[in-house]
């Protein structure tokens, strides 16, 4: 019985202690918006770049950009309103740890993104 409960004991710890080490969340994601200096038809241009700062994979990013417009076309594989005031980043594909995606687009103000949900594979 004392083996069970040793066992169970060092189970517990190592499956805490990995969550410490491979818990990847949304905090995980860095998002950063600046402006280029360039205007795309009178509208400041911004450069965003999304970094997964995570030592596993990320997939399905969803970024919040409530009402995103602009006037400078996004590739959708990269960057695309899903309808729901959310965007998918990387078309949902994985971005690898330390990976980065990069994004500009024209508008003023400039966009508040910010993760809403994401898949990690560790």
């Amino acid at each position: 019985m004392a083996a069970i409960v040793k066992l169970s004991i060092t189970l517990l710890l190592v499956t805490l202690l990995s969550k410490d080490v491979y818990g990847c969340d949304l905090n995980n994601i860095t998002i950063g918006t600046i402006r280029s200096g360039n205007e795309i038809q009178g509208k400041p241009e911004w450069n965003v770049v999304v970094v997964n700062n995570c030592d596993c994979p990320m997939q399905n990013l969803f970024l919040s950009c409530n009402d995103f417009q602009t006037t400078e076309p996004v590739d959708p594989s990269v960057f695309k309103p899903t309808g729901d005031n959310t965007c998918i980043v990387n078309n949902g594909s994985s971005i690898q740890p330390k990976d980065t995606v990069k994004f500009s687009y024209a508008w003023d103000p400039p966009f508040f993104l910010r993760p809403t949900s994401v898949v990690t594979f560790c």
